[in-house]
């Protein structure tokens, strides 16, 4: 079995998420309570019972997702004792920090207050109201990238996910999205629909986040990695000395997520994909992209049994 590990981004979040995994494992207990002490903020809280509309702040979000995955992982490797040799792993956007940290690359604490910090900055780059992104379904690749060229004339609307075949999410200023949008129904978009975000992501707009970030990255100690990482920005394995660069350029770069997933397949031979954290998003994503494929999503103490059955 070749297998990889892989990491959600934003989106995924609910109020409660997590919670089966903190009720029932002392380790996961642990890693959500070295969150709150990280950053000084009792995020446990408001993941267990909070108002969704906290939760969902970028802030708030990308933190929350990435203290779900690594509790799982922690539980996976710590709880049940299993030793993971993965070929690869990768992660979606923010989830690519998560596969850092799970390989080893940055503490766990680096890394949640570093994504926090991250959502901070894209939150704080464009104003709200201004930046929107949103789901075109149907269309070719190409397509798409016709569509934001033709509504916008200095990149105000860029592709900024290429997730799986027919399903690329654009992003830019609200008007040039809004037309995009109107222009992929023309050309037979079997769905084009605003997300529920706060701004713009990997867009351009989002420069001025990565030049923020790119000033916390010199404050955190980066390791050597346990097994090569596929970055967002190339959908290729990442030399150990450029993680901080592909970060700064993923803030504003579109996630290559379907390239990432076909080279993990035919060039990697990966067949296995374990999804760690809230959801199966990333698991419904590989479908669209290859058939035939071992697909585990571990989110709950169930989920995370099966895949230890698997590895033992």
């Amino acid at each position: 079995m070749n297998y990889s590990i892989i990491f959600p981004g934003q989106g995924s979040q609910k109020i409660g998420m997590g919670k089966e995994l903190y009720d029932a494992f002392p380790v996961a207990r642990s890693v959500f309570e070295e969150a709150d002490e990280s950053l000084k903020f009792n995020l446990t809280r408001l993941m267990f019972e909070g108002d969704d509309q906290e939760l969902v702040l970028t802030q708030n979000s990308q933190p929350a997702i990435m203290t779900v995955s690594f509790a799982a992982y922690k539980v996976l490797t710590d709880e049940m004792k299993i030793k993971l040799n993965p070929v690869c792993s990768a992660g979606h956007s923010l989830g690519e920090y998560t596969a850092l940290v799970a390989s080893g690359v940055l503490s766990f604490c680096e890394g949640v207050k570093l994504v926090r910090d991250r959502g901070k900055f894209m939150q704080e780059a464009v104003a709200e109201g201004v930046g929107s992104m949103a789901a075109i379904l149907g269309l070719k690749a190409d397509d798409v990238r016709e569509i934001c060229n033709e509504v916008s004339q200095n990149n105000e609307c860029q592709p900024a996910n290429f997730n799986a075949p027919g399903q690329v999410v654009i992003s830019g200023l609200s008007e040039a999205v809004d037309a995009a949008i109107v222009k992929a129904q023309e050309k037979g978009a079997k769905r084009a629909k605003k997300l529920k975000v706060s701004a713009p992501f990997h867009s351009k707009f989002m420069t001025p986040a990565a030049e923020k970030l790119k000033q916390e990255f010199l404050k955190c100690t980066w390791n050597k990695s346990a097994w090569p990482i596929i970055a967002n920005c190339t959908a290729r394995p990442v030399d150990d000395n450029n993680f901080q660069e592909l970060l700064y350029k993923q803030t504003f770069s579109p996630v290559l997520w379907e390239d990432s997933v076909i080279y993990m397949v035919d060039d990697l031979k990966i067949d296995t994909f374990f999804e760690f954290g809230q959801g199966d998003v990333l698991t419904g994503l590989i479908k669209r992209t290859r058939t035939g494929l071992n697909l585990k999503s571990a989110g709950t103490p169930s989920k995370l049994e099966e895949i230890a059955e698997c590895l033992r």
